[in-house]
């Protein structure tokens, strides 16, 4: 049920960026204000064959065709994805710093303060110190039951950490296939516009007599600001995602360090 809400949460997100984009090419760039002759033209008669005004980089971006509003929609989705994620990241990382917090944790465990670090971690709020508490729980109960020897209570405290981690491990990585998508189609969405352009450019020199220069400027100019917005968009998610990927690999070797700094002390205890 949880899997359908996101994956609902994440389809109307992208159709909302698909539809301000849309609404950003119409209204703002495609501006009759933008435009030679804009006294003649409303918001809701669009300039067809007007000229950008010279100098006009929204009018000229207009000019891009149809293949912009969904290069702007790309370019939208991968800063709306990486809000989202920098918020949730901040609150899977918890309160204070996360390598002070993994390396008090270490301290208490070792000196058996299995009680304060549980106090710990309910103050520090955060995946991190879910898994941990998660382990410790497991610690205090396998301590406490007779019954099992020592490899098996390693084996139950190493099971109940990696069932942790399981659980926290997609609220991390969640929605950064969005941002690797975007990056790879981004820069082919552009592609397709500057194609388009390229086409209706050699189509105006192919042309009988003179080469109609309008329609060669035109094609040259789709051509170039499609390719600037489908580099933009692909540069803008490898960051991201290169980012927050980077992010969530740190979390999980913190995870990981603090899971081993249990298991290790009550190895070295029994």
């Amino acid at each position: 049920m949880s899997k359908q809400k996101f994956s609902m949460g994440n389809s109307l997100m992208i159709l909302a960026c698909v539809f301000v984009g849309i609404l950003i090419y119409m209204f703002v760039l495609g501006n009759p204000a933008n435009f030679e002759n804009s006294a003649e033209h409303s918001f809701f008669r669009f300039p067809g064959g007007e000229h950008p005004i010279q100098g006009n980089l929204m009018g000229i971006m207009y000019k891009g065709g149809f293949i912009v509003p969904l290069l702007l929609a790309v370019n939208l989705i991968v800063f709306t994805f990486s809000i989202e994620r920098l918020i949730t990241l901040g609150k899977v990382s918890g309160k204070g710093n996360v390598k002070e917090f993994i390396q008090a944790i270490r301290g208490l465990i070792s000196n058996n303060q299995v009680n304060e670090a549980i106090t710990a971690c309910d103050n520090q709020q955060g995946s991190i110190a879910n898994v941990i508490r998660t382990g410790l729980g497991e610690l205090q109960r396998v301590e406490k039951d007779g019954a099992m020897n020592k490899e098996e209570k390693i084996v139950a405290i190493q099971k109940g950490l990696e069932e942790a981690t399981a659980l926290e491990l997609p609220m991390m990585s969640k929605n950064l296939v969005i941002l690797s998508t975007c990056a790879s189609i981004s820069v082919l969405i552009g592609l397709i516009g500057t194609v388009m352009g390229m086409i209706t450019a050699f189509s105006a020199m192919a042309q009988a007599g003179s080469p109609d220069t309008v329609a060669l400027a035109t094609g040259v100019s789709e051509a170039l600001v499609n390719t600037l917005f489908g580099i933009l968009g692909s540069t803008l998610g490898i960051i991201f995602y290169n980012f927050f990927s980077s992010k969530v690999d740190a979390l999980t070797f913190a995870i990981d360090e603090a899971g081993f700094s249990i298991v290790q002390t009550f190895s070295t205890k029994h």
